[in-house]
This record gives C-alpha cells, structure tokens and sequence, in this order.
C-alpha cells in the first residue's frame, strides 16, 4: 500500500503562510520507482496513475505483473489491458493467481504474449474448489530461451507429447500438479539442459506411477508425497550426476526409489521413507539428516552410513508434531558386518532429537554410533520431560550434563528423562568407550 502526503503531487509551498510538505516519492529517480512498485498487485500499481502526470504512464514501465482474481471483480479485463498497454523492455515475471474457471478461460492467450515479451519468470497458480484441470499450453515451450524460473501450482495438467525446448530454465517448482503420462515427465525434464532446481510436491492423486528425474545438471532437489496411505507400487528413479542437495519425504509403500547416480551430494535430509535400493555410492555427502518416525528407520540409517564415507554430521530428527505415543515400536537393530567408513575417519557431529532412554532399540543404536565414531567432536542428545513427583526424578528432569572428554570429545546430553538408572547407564557406557580417556 502507498501513502502520500496531502500535498499537490510535485510538492510546492502554500499561498496561505504555512508549508505543505513536498511529494518526496515522486522526486525519486524512475529505476527505485520501478523497485518500488514491483512487489505490489498490478491492479494496484494501476491505481498510481492518477497522481500526477508523471505517474500517468510510469506504471506501464514496471517489469512485473501480478494478478489475482480473488481480489478483482473484472480479472480478465486487467490481465488483458496490462498486458496490451505494457511498455517495459522486456517482461521480468507474471504472477497469475486463478481462484475460479470463468477467469482461466483466456490463460492460453495471456501466457502466448507473456512469452512474446520475452518473458524471465513465471507463477501460475490455479485453485478450483472443484475437479477440474486447466491444460497448460505445452506449445509454449517448445522452443524458448529467456524463461528462467517456473512455478506451477494445484490445478494444473501437463501433456508434452515431444520434448520441451526451455535452454534457460534454470529453477522449476511443480506443486500438485498432474502429468497426462511418464512421456510428459521425461519430455519436461529433458528439455531443460540449465536446470539446477527442481521442486515436486504431489498429493494423494495418481497420474504417473513411476516419476522419472534424468537431469545431468540438477544440483538441488526437493521431493515430497504429502499423503500418508500407503501407496500401491510405483516410485522414483532418480538420476542426476551434478546433484548436491537432496530433500526427500513421505514415499510410503512406493516399491522403487532408485538412486543410480548422486556422486556429488553434499547434504541431504530423509524423512518418511522406506530405504532407498541404490548402488550408489554417496561420495562428497557430509550432511545427512534422517526422520526416526518410521518402524526400523535405523535399516535406512545403516545403508546411508554405509554409502556415505565422507560423512562428517548425522542427525536424527522426528517431524515437529509427533507425539509420544505416535513414535514406532521396537524392533531388532541389526548393526553393519562392518564398521562404516565415515564412523571410523570423518563422522564429526552427532545430533539426536527426542532420544528415548527408555528404548532398547534407541540405546542400541545411540551406542554403536558412540563406539564406533573414532573422530566425534560433539554429540547432542535431547528428549521430551515426563512428570514425576518424586523429588531426586524431578532434579534430573531437564538437567543438562556436559563430559569433555580429553578435549576431543564434548558431548551435551539434554535429559528430561524420570529414569535416573537409565541416564546413568548411558553415562557409564560412553565413559566404558575404549578410545576416549579423560
């Protein structure tokens, strides 16, 4: 929202002994103006045409246009007449905000110029109370070299029965969106030889069962299922040679998630999912984070330490709305043959949220990691306080314990843990560690 004073546009003294205020905003120089206005709704930066004379057309300069049809009573009237009376060099980015089917009637027609205005970045979100779907024009990208960024959002289809052109697209966000086919994935994705990001968040629909991402230049991906039925086959197979981040989550009950090819990752971050089948060997990884909400999570934990030997931090994490009583039950910890190569010459720091004392399995795990970590610096352990009335419990709940372990080892345990034997059993078992001396 812009404010102005209530002088005359230009600023000017008044006749009648006291001073109005100068219009500082109007003596601004014409690129900040353009800054300035940017962010705002285009319906909105309209409006400024009003003020003066110099404003009458400087609206038409701004290179970004966004709309949205929740807040407009004739949406496709503005969209049409920005469009028509834009003047700007070049379009720097559309944002299209579509709430209901009358106004996405014409999006064909309004993306066909957009594109013919050399158009940088482009957000087409598409919110239907109903079903149905909007076709996205596919002939638009057959061939184009100045789109960069791409957001795609809900009610969307996708159908590219040949193989896009996009030479500059460098960042494509797919946010619940519908392919026609595993043609129109591989088409998409193939066609893109810049691209460095790419985001895909799918709902409980089904429209492709196997997701295929062969991107050689991909160096961040981010993948998410947000539905938590088990699925019935299907999955991922993901390979891309130049990736370095990784977030993955919520792939229950897909039979595949093949990672062929990730010699470059860096960090990744696992949550909600059953272990990958992969041959790959996770070369440069040095981060790696993974979700404990699953029953035999530490199945998933042993095959990327395993396939990660330049490890140097782990965490251990659980979603931020997990409760108690949500956690997984116990199982077996069926530790490695052999030692991992990152436990014994890089594993650094070792982070572990909502640690159960009480859990055999946890306790297993925790230990096997604390054993064998030859190069650990520091180790954070934290869990959840439980309410007891006995005086020596509650002086142990919430305490916080620091051993300097020969300045090579620092480990900070958070305990809220009610079970003293237990916290002093965990002492006793890193004190008992063969290679740590005080």
């Amino acid at each position: 929202m812009l404010y102005f004073s209530d002088s005359k546009i230009g600023g000017e003294s008044s006749r009648k002994g006291y001073v109005v205020n100068e219009d500082k905003l109007s003596a601004l120089p014409d690129d900040l103006l353009m800054r300035i206005l940017s962010p705002l709704r285009t319906e909105d930066v309209m409006y400024t045409s009003f003020l003066s004379k110099r404003w009458r057309y400087l609206w038409k300069m701004v290179p970004n246009l966004k709309f949205d049809s929740y807040y407009s009573y004739a949406f496709s009237e503005h969209v049409y007449r920005s469009l028509a009376l834009h003047k700007a060099p070049f379009l720097e980015r559309l944002h299209l905000k579509i709430k209901h089917k009358r106004d996405a009637v014409d999006v064909g027609i309004w993306l066909g110029v957009a594109f013919s205005r050399n158009l940088r970045q482009l957000v087409l979100s598409v919110f239907f109370m109903t079903d149905d779907l909007i076709r996205f024009p596919g002939v638009l990208c057959s061939w184009n070299n100045t789109l960069e960024f791409l957001k795609l959002k809900h009610c969307i289809l996708l159908s590219f029965p040949s193989r896009v052109c996009l030479m500059s697209l460098r960042k494509l966000h797919l946010h619940y969106v519908m392919f026609k086919d595993e043609e129109s994935v591989c088409n998409l994705l193939s066609g893109c030889p810049r691209l460095e990001d790419l985001v895909v968040f799918r709902g409980s629909y089904v429209d492709v069962k196997t997701f295929t991402i062969d991107v050689p230049s991909l160096q961040r991906l981010t993948m998410e299922e947000d539905n938590p039925v088990e699925r019935d086959g299907g999955g991922y197979v993901i390979n891309a040679p130049s990736l370095k981040y990784l977030n993955m989550s919520g792939f229950v009950g897909r039979e595949v998630l093949l990672i062929e090819n990730l010699p470059e990752l860096v960090e990744a971050k696992i949550v909600d999912i059953k272990y990958p089948t992969t041959g790959s060997i996770f070369c440069q990884l040095v981060s790696l984070e993974i979700c404990t909400c699953k029953k035999e999570w530490w199945n998933l934990l042993a095959r990327m330490l395993d396939s990660s030997p330049k490890l140097q931090i782990l965490k251990l994490v659980p979603p931020c709305d997990l409760r108690d009583e949500d956690c997984p039950v116990s199982g077996d910890w069926n530790q490695p043959k052999c030692v991992p190569e990152c436990l014994l010459f890089h594993l650094e720091t070792f982070v572990w949220k909502r640690y159960k004392w009480q859990r055999e399995d946890e306790k297993e795990v925790a230990t096997y990691i604390l054993q064998n970590a030859r190069q650990l610096k520091k180790a954070t352990l934290s869990t959840k306080p439980i309410k007891s009335s006995r005086s020596w419990e509650r002086d142990v709940r919430c305490s916080t314990s620091w051993l300097m372990l020969s300045g090579l080892l620092q480990i900070h345990v958070t305990s809220c843990s009610t079970l003293r034997d237990d916290l002093l059993k965990f002492y006793y078992a890193v004190l008992a560690i063969g290679h740590v001396h005080f």
